[in-house]
């Protein structure tokens, strides 16, 4: 009777034990995780940065982490070619405007990477119009003289010269034929009519490059002649 009671309770004592074994053993083997998973926090488990491979993390944090990485790879997707066409754009243009050596070359660059950099949109800053610029030319000067001022202008293709009526009126711009660029009509550029009122003013843009000669038909005799060139 005694011995049997004597195994029943060694028998309970060991059955008591094998839990703690148990529990000992599950925090050996979750620190020689941990201390592993330390071991390699240098280097990431998953390209996409989830951190989630040790045991215990759940399926929601998987989850959570990779939808980001995957919203945003699809962005990049739908539109990394147009942005990254534009970032090019705006590095060549940066490099013309510290490389070039025409004016109107650093220019148009300058306001290309300007409107790049603001936001817009390739095909914006690609048109023809986007960096141009209107110079103005005095017809006749403050003192009353019977010139143009400044006399000579030089712009870039395709902006504009708007000659403005100063004193000494009427005044008017007529093109030699013979001193424009091969293939420009100076009669479809030149004014058909003359300014009078001061202030009144006649603008037009020009888009062939090369010297373009003219003079205010009244006052033709007294030298009041100018020069246009467009590079």
């Amino acid at each position: 009777m005694i011995r049997t009671l004597f195994l029943c309770i060694s028998l309970g004592l060991i059955m008591a034990a094998d839990p703690v074994a148990e529990i000992d053993t599950v925090e050996s083997l979750d620190l020689d995780n941990e201390t592993s998973s330390q071991r390699r926090e240098l280097f990431p488990l998953y390209s996409i940065g989830n951190k989630c491979a040790r045991r215990g993390c759940s399926i929601y944090h998987q989850v959570s982490a990779v939808s980001p990485q995957m919203s945003l790879k699809d962005g990049i997707d739908s539109k990394g070619p147009v942005k990254a066409l534009e970032m090019l754009a705006l590095n060549d243009d940066l490099n013309t405007v510290v490389q070039s050596d025409s004016y109107c070359t650093r220019r148009r660059a300058m306001a290309r990477a300007a409107g790049l950099a603001a936001g817009l949109a390739l095909t914006a800053v690609n048109a023809p119009t986007f960096a141009a610029e209107t110079k103005t030319v005095k017809m006749g000067s403050d003192s009353g003289q019977l010139v143009f001022v400044p006399d000579e202008i030089t712009i870039c293709k395709g902006d504009s010269v708007t000659w403005v009526n100063n004193k000494g009126g009427p005044h008017n711009v007529v093109f030699d034929e013979e001193a424009v660029p091969d293939g420009v009509n100076a009669e479809a550029i030149s004014m058909e009519d003359q300014l009078g009122d001061e202030g009144a003013t006649y603008t037009k843009k020009l888009e062939v490059s090369g010297t373009y000669a003219y003079y205010c038909q009244p006052h033709r005799g007294a030298g009041m002649n100018g020069n246009v060139i467009v590079q």
